[in-house]
């Protein structure tokens, strides 16, 4: 099988456990270090599947790569090749899609509950899961995108997740590590600080407390979507 293709936009915003979670399954991924201005293929094909992680930038910045992506995005779909984002990966498949990424009411950053939808799609991607507690760092969202079915939400954030067949984008982060999580922490105080008032963002001692708990329980949910998502992948 092709390997997956992994997205990075930041190299602070690496794989996280989704590269564990690969690794425990022998499932062969490469790395395309966006932010080091690696080439975007034109050809989903190249891959058994595509994953995009997050970024600090928007992707409505005007960044050499952000358009070749959105149009492999396309192509993947014209292919079916099972695409997957985290954040900053989500809002890029919503606008690839047909959506548009905006500010979001408040920013969320830290450990904050999401609801599962009560529709048969997130019911596909979760099973029974009603609610779980997930990590969140974005200050903008993105809408649904035309086809698309929303299976996650939260008070702060309406649209948490989507699913459009084999494809699912997500504006949490289910990907974390402890290493994801305390890299953050150091590289983003500033943004913290400056967007405390903010009643979705929590104070660094307070994302860091039962810190090795609250990842386990969110390994067991990014196991339910990524076994559901790597199902869908090319075995050609």
């Amino acid at each position: 099988m092709k390997p997956v293709a992994i997205f990075r936009a930041s190299p602070t915003e690496g794989p996280g456990y989704f590269a564990t979670y690969l690794e425990r399954r022998s499932i062969a991924w490469q790395l395309v270090s966006l932010e080091a201005n690696a080439r975007v293929p034109r050809d989903a094909r190249a891959y058994a599947g595509l994953v995009f992680m997050g970024g600090p930038m928007s992707v409505n910045d005007d960044l050499p790569w952000i358009a070749p992506a959105a149009e492999l995005i396309r192509d993947a779909l014209r292919k079916d090749v099972p695409v997957l984002g985290h954040c900053l990966g989500g809002q890029l498949m919503s606008k690839a899609l047909g959506g548009t990424v905006r500010a979001n009411p408040v920013k969320e950053i830290g450990w904050g509950e999401v609801q599962v939808a009560d529709n048969e799609v997130a019911r596909e991607w979760l099973g029974k899961l009603q609610s779980f507690v997930s990590f969140h760092w974005h200050g903008e969202t993105f809408t649904i995108p035309p086809g698309a079915t929303r299976v996650m939400e939260n008070a702060h954030c309406p649209n948490q997740a989507f699913a459009l067949g084999k494809h699912f984008g997500m504006q949490c982060h289910v990907e974390m590590s402890e290493d994801l999580v305390r890299s953050w922490l150091a590289s983003g105080n500033d943004e913290i600080v400056a967007a405390r008032s903010s009643p979705a963002v929590q104070p660094p001692e307070e994302i860091t407390r039962e810190l090795a708990p609250r990842l386990g329980a969110l390994n067991e949910v990014a196991n339910r979507i990524y076994d559901r998502w790597v199902e869908g992948l090319s075995k050609s």
